[in-house]
């Protein structure tokens, strides 16, 4: 798996959806990024979060389990290898769909953030839009749900102080270029998609998510 995400970290870095859009503004904004404020990005991807925040003034430490992505840290998600409350915010954005635990990474994630932890990710629709995409992408694992993202929350020792809805949208082709979706499987990856489908454009129901340390 780690191959895969090698071969597609430039994909990543290039792809315009996860360089820019409100849920990004909406990350770093609730990281409240400053001079003096540390914060971890897990799962970095293509770097934009971290980009967007030392722009900000942040001290940031990028952690990815790909090699490729050019990480400064190289762990998986659900095993962080930092001290706890080593940070004071934790940012995780359009990844999490992707871990096989992502209540462990949750709960890591709770573990090293001294005051907040902010996840942003795609939410499930429904179990066809999750086959739809496992055959473009067999590394995604699951869409969560809003009430599942706060059982996670909840569970990893954190109280959602602030959430926001919104829908993303993506170019169809570009999206089912990025993980190089075989071509005899891209028509029944669109059928089973073909709801979210307007004009060419995905729509990518998503929800950004700031959790606090309950007290």
């Amino acid at each position: 798996m780690t191959d895969l995400w090698n071969e597609r970290a430039q994909a990543y870095r290039e792809s315009a959806t996860h360089a820019a859009g409100d849920d990004l503004d909406l990350v770093v904004a609730w990281c409240e990024p400053g001079p003096g404020v540390t914060v971890l990005d897990v799962a970095t991807g293509g770097g934009h979060v971290a980009r967007r925040l030392r722009e900000a003034g942040a001290q940031v430490v990028t952690v990815d389990a790909a090699p490729g992505m050019e990480p400064d840290v190289l762990a998986p998600a659900d095993h962080l290898p930092f001290a706890d409350a080593s940070f004071d915010a934790v940012a995780c954005r359009i990844a999490a769909h992707h871990f096989p635990d992502v209540l462990a990474a949750v709960k890591e994630m709770a573990r090293v953030a001294r005051y907040r932890v902010v996840i942003c990710d795609n939410t499930f629709t429904s179990e066809s839009a999750e086959e739809g995409d496992r055959l473009r992408d067999p590394s995604h694992v699951r869409n969560y749900g809003v009430p599942e993202w706060h059982s996670f929350f909840e569970l990893a020792g954190l109280e959602v102080a602030d959430e926001a809805f919104m829908v993303r949208d993506t170019d169809f082709e570009g999206w089912l270029a990025r993980t190089e979706t075989p071509a005899d499987v891209r028509p029944r990856v669109r059928e089973l998609l073909d709801s979210r489908l307007r004009n060419g454009r995905l729509e990518l129901p998503t929800v950004v998510l700031k959790g606090i340390r309950a007290t």
